[in-house]
């Protein structure tokens, strides 16, 4: 991209709704500085003013980000243009301490969290909401059933899930189409070249039940950038989560030298590599400053080559375990599918046999 240019912006769908997404979301967590850190409400303002002028229009928040400073912002932002953005926001967090039933994602949760969040984003309804996490005292029907009838209101158009596991989004969406209810469109995850660990089981699940991945952490909180290896300071334990642990040099490294040798910088790089995963992966964005954000915008125009997307994949290829070890090879690829196996090319084979791709098998 030369100098000045524009990034192109293009769009995918939510999952299973019609809904058009940009291939990047704009995450909003830096939104107020209510945590020590972050952004203030004026270049908070700025951000979505540049991430609206770059094509994007999907916007993710949560009703805990900045103890709500975080939809307030938007919700400001937005007046006057709400309907030209696919908004979204969590609940399942605490939002009150010492008020027990403001945690969780049971029914009273949910519908008092819905009704403050919609008050601060200064709107009627939420195009998305999303479960922020399991809460396993509530059940799942109840959950399920709790977000149907929101939909059914008016007040949600679709619903999704944050950091679950696999086989509990596999149960919840088909408990949901036995019942007529609305099922999640989408899955929010932590996944990154330093954090591969969703490919063993919930990107397997999102392609098969046509969820949309919405990557959070995609620089693995800086370090893909490069700027540790440079000696730069950091959060890298943000919140007492050590985030740094088993991640290696390796892969950052060979992440830099990609960007070099294609002229860009490491986080694109890092955008760019997600942006090439099967299925639908939207990388969401985060940032603090203007250039920090321009800059990751440009990622959506680099296209990483076969050799470049092979070598990043090698460096940080993850061990996936039992029961994808075991089931990977030639010899068990035969036991289960036959000696002829090679010539069936309208079925799917394990994901982690290396010929899938080559004989364009569904997955």
């Amino acid at each position: 991209m030369a100098p000045g240019e524009a990034a192109v912006m293009r769009y995918t769908l939510l999952g299973r709704s019609g809904i058009r997404v940009s291939e990047l979301a704009l995450g909003t967590m830096t939104f107020g500085e209510d945590w020590g850190w972050g952004a203030s409400g004026e270049t908070s303002a700025k951000l979505l003013d540049r991430y609206a002028d770059a094509g994007g229009n999907f916007i993710d928040t949560a009703n805990v980000y900045t103890g709500g400073t975080s939809e307030s912002i938007i919700g400001s932002a937005l007046r006057g243009r709400r309907d030209r953005f696919v908004l979204a926001t969590k609940f399942t967090a605490q939002t009150v301490p010492g008020d027990i039933n403001t945690a969780g994602n049971h029914r009273k949760s949910l519908t008092r969290s819905l009704e403050a969040s919609l008050r601060r984003l200064g709107t009627d309804h939420l195009d998305l909401l999303w479960v922020h996490a399991r809460d396993n005292l509530t059940p799942l029907p109840e959950l399920m059933r709790a977000l149907d009838d929101q939909v059914r209101a008016g007040k949600l158009l679709h619903v999704a899930v944050s950091d679950w596991p696999a086989w509990e989004i596999a149960r919840a969406n088909t408990m949901a189409e036995l019942r007529d209810w609305s099922p999640f469109v989408g899955v929010q995850l932590r996944y990154n070249l330093l954090s591969r660990s969703p490919e063993a089981e919930l990107l397997p699940m999102a392609r098969e039940l046509d969820l949309a991945v919405v990557a959070w952490g995609p620089l693995a909180e800086g370090r893909l950038t490069g700027k540790y290896l440079r000696g730069e300071q950091g959060r890298l334990n943000r919140g007492g989560w050590d985030w740094s642990a088993g991640t290696d040099d390796r892969v950052v490294r060979e992440v830099v030298a990609v960007a070099e040798a294609g002229g860009w910088t490491p986080a694109q790089v890092a955008y760019a590599w997600l942006r090439s995963r099967p299925g639908t992966v939207i990388p969401l964005l985060g940032a603090t400053t203007e250039q920090q954000l321009t800059t990751n915008l440009a990622s959506v125009d680099v296209t990483l080559d076969p050799d470049a997307l092979r070598r990043l994949d090698e460096v940080s290829a993850p061990v996936h375990g039992f029961p994808h070890d075991v089931m990977a090879g030639e010899e068990m690829t035969a036991f289960v599918y036959g000696d002829e196996w090679r010539k069936v090319v309208s079925r799917p084979v394990p994901d982690a046999h290396p010929d899938r791709e080559s004989l364009g098998l569904r997955r």
